[in-house]
């Protein structure tokens, strides 16, 4: 699970950084809106734990800014605002839930693992035609057949089974996978789909990862 961390006081926001890592989530953190906006619109997040109160664009206006453009990611809004009216308008804004400060870190963590499982990420396996992902194991699995996917194929493997049909680009996997911050290129992802394209035949999936030029790879099924 992949979360951003949007809020401008750093102590804060790298202690939640370092519970959530220590949860086992992968965690980015940026420090004002304008980024936290750049970064909530990918699309590559699982949860959304957005401040109200942070430079360049406030969360609401964040919050809005990723929901006008179609981004069903959840989004947990954190301020010291308690008033009414103001949890309304961030409710209103397209946050799932919100968090007033200070708060116990067990709080944090359980409206953490409520939003996820509201979303259905908090699931054993996704599946795709005759093939499914084990995201305990790692194993992809087609009837008896199985194999054994590395860290970053099954990340890659995961993000096309979740998107299906829909198109992700080299550079949207690059930035969900590596992380905005990696020094990899589109070639890696390239590299990577080669991998996962020898396995999925190998085990007789229906499974085929398609790609358009300029457009990026998706699924599809094809009869075997």
């Amino acid at each position: 699970m992949k979360i951003l961390i949007i809020e401008d006081e750093k102590l804060l926001a790298d202690s939640i950084g370092t519970l959530l890592k220590n949860k086992g989530f992968e965690v980015e953190i940026v420090y004002d809106g304008e980024t936290g906006k750049s970064y909530g619109e990918s699309g590559i997040y699982d949860l959304l734990i957005l401040d109200v109160m942070i430079p360049g664009m406030n969360g609401y206006e964040v919050a809005r800014k990723v929901r006008s453009g179609k981004c069903g990611t959840p989004i947990l809004m954190l301020t010291a605002k308690s008033d009414l009216e103001d949890r309304i308008t961030g409710l209103n804004s397209g946050a799932d839930y919100y968090l007033t400060k200070p708060f116990d870190s067990r709080e944090l963590l359980a409206c953490i693992n409520a939003l996820l499982r509201r979303q259905g990420a908090q699931v054993d396996e996704v599946t795709y035609g005759n093939t499914s992902l084990d995201l305990s194991s790692g194993m992809l699995v087609c009837k008896t057949s199985s194999v054994r996917l590395s860290a970053r194929e099954f990340d890659i493997m995961r993000f096309l089974f979740q998107s299906g049909s829909r198109n992700l680009s080299k550079e949207v996997i690059l930035s969900r996978v590596w992380g905005y911050d990696s020094d990899a290129v589109e070639n890696h992802v390239e590299v990577y789909v080669g991998f996962l394209r020898k396995k999925l035949a190998s085990i007789g999936s229906d499974v085929r990862i398609e790609s358009i030029r300029r457009m990026g790879y998706h699924l599809e099924v094809h009869e075997t």
